[in-house]
């Protein structure tokens, strides 16, 4: 077996066939588009070549068939967080051939003086390309989310991956009445003139990108490990849902015009992507518009949901909640809500899933190794 650098057409097209080979009699998997995967390695696209460093690999047998692949990845070459990253993993069930994949990153990312792998994980956002599949091999992928054989695990996990969080994917039906809780923080909150919940049909792209930056980093950004969204990536961000959005189910809480809280939903893209079989090409371009036009898609896909930090405990989550009930599933335009990712750091988000009646759909690991085999182990903090 063999490590070879990705830096070539033919090398490329190589890393890009790799899951083909793994996942050929596998009826539940919808693979990513080649469009979206080549745009992480694009630094014309893709903002975090500004600060970090990318590099891929794939991994071939004696006659030169591609056996795995692997992506390696520093965010930030100047910062003293030490932190490295790999991503796209995939490999045919033999850990020799894991080790030697993940000995390869390992060994480059060794040069910038890193403390710790995390894994796998993306080149970018946190939306798109996160997590190992630990839970539920049975349902087709949500678009963005990584798929993979349950072997990958013990991959993982005997090269001396340790899990840093779990991720949870909730499902919910869109006809079950929500909890008398969410209707009472409802009423509460809409007895305040000053508070409102609108979509964003009203709004420009521009100002949904605005409203979103500022819900984020008022969210989020305030806790450790997570770091302020800047505007342009905002934009960005939007940018590339406009094709795909549907204004009716992106939606934002105001307080006195100021947007705090949000629930941005999308169609679920795979259930039309599966037509298109991992290339958006001209062909693949007019069966999307196809299938758009006729509304494949039955499900709504939560891609985030959040509340600044300074009005958790308002009822803004139960009040986004009931609006949606109301505004939303009266419509009839979907089936059933898929909740994005929510990590077991994030306690107050994941009982709002469980207070919802929502239920796991799958479970993700996002893994850490350490460089020095002596440190103590420490799991993500939770979130407080």
């Amino acid at each position: 077996m063999e490590v070879i650098e990705v830096n070539s057409k033919k090398t490329i097209k190589d890393f890009q066939k790799v899951p083909w080979k793994i996942y050929k009699n596998d009826k539940n998997w919808i693979p990513h588009l080649k469009q979206d995967i080549e745009k992480v390695f694009d630094p014309t696209k893709n903002k975090a070549h500004r600060t970090g460093k990318i590099i891929r690999w794939i991994l071939i047998d004696n006659n030169k068939e591609v056996l795995g692949r692997i992506v390696a990845f520093i965010s930030n070459v100047k910062s003293k967080k030490r932190a490295g990253g790999i991503g796209f993993f995939e490999c045919i069930n033999n850990q020799d051939a894991a080790n030697l994949l993940f000995e390869t990153a390992k060994k480059w990312l060794y040069k910038y003086n890193i403390e710790h792998i995390d894994g796998p994980i993306n080149f970018g956002e946190k939306h798109l390309f996160w997590g190992l599949l630990v839970d539920n091999f049975v349902d087709p992928n949500s678009y963005g989310m990584n798929y993979n054989p349950p072997y990958y695990r013990g991959l993982f996990e005997s090269f001396g991956f340790e899990i840093y969080y779990k991720q949870f994917m909730y499902k919910r039906e869109m006809a079950m009445p929500v909890q008398d809780v969410f209707t009472r923080k409802h009423a509460f909150l809409m007895k305040d003139p000053d508070y409102r919940i609108e979509n964003v049909r009203k709004l420009s792209l521009e100002e949904i990108g605005i409203n979103f930056q500022t819900v984020y980093n008022s969210a989020w950004a305030v806790h450790k490990g997570f770091e302020a969204m800047h505007l342009k990536t905002a934009h960005a961000i939007m940018k590339n849902l406009k094709p795909v959005y549907d204004p009716d189910i992106m939606v934002f809480v105001y307080h006195k015009n100021k947007p705090i809280a949000f629930y941005i939903n999308i169609p679920e893209l795979n259930e039309i992507f599966k037509y298109v079989n991992g290339n958006l090409n001209w062909i693949g371009k007019i069966k999307f518009l196809y299938h758009k036009w006729k509304k494949t898609p039955r499900t709504m896909v939560g891609i985030v949901f959040g509340v600044a930090k300074e009005y958790q405990g308002t009822g803004a989550e139960g009040a986004l909640i009931k609006w949606s009930e109301k505004h939303i599933v009266s419509k009839n335009n979907y089936d059933q809500t898929v909740l994005a990712w929510i990590g077991d750091f994030n306690p107050t988000m994941l009982h709002v899933c469980e207070n919802l009646g929502a239920n796991v759909y799958r479970t993700y690991h996002t893994y850490r190794y350490l460089f020095d085999r002596n440190k103590k182990f420490e799991r993500l903090p939770i979130l407080k």
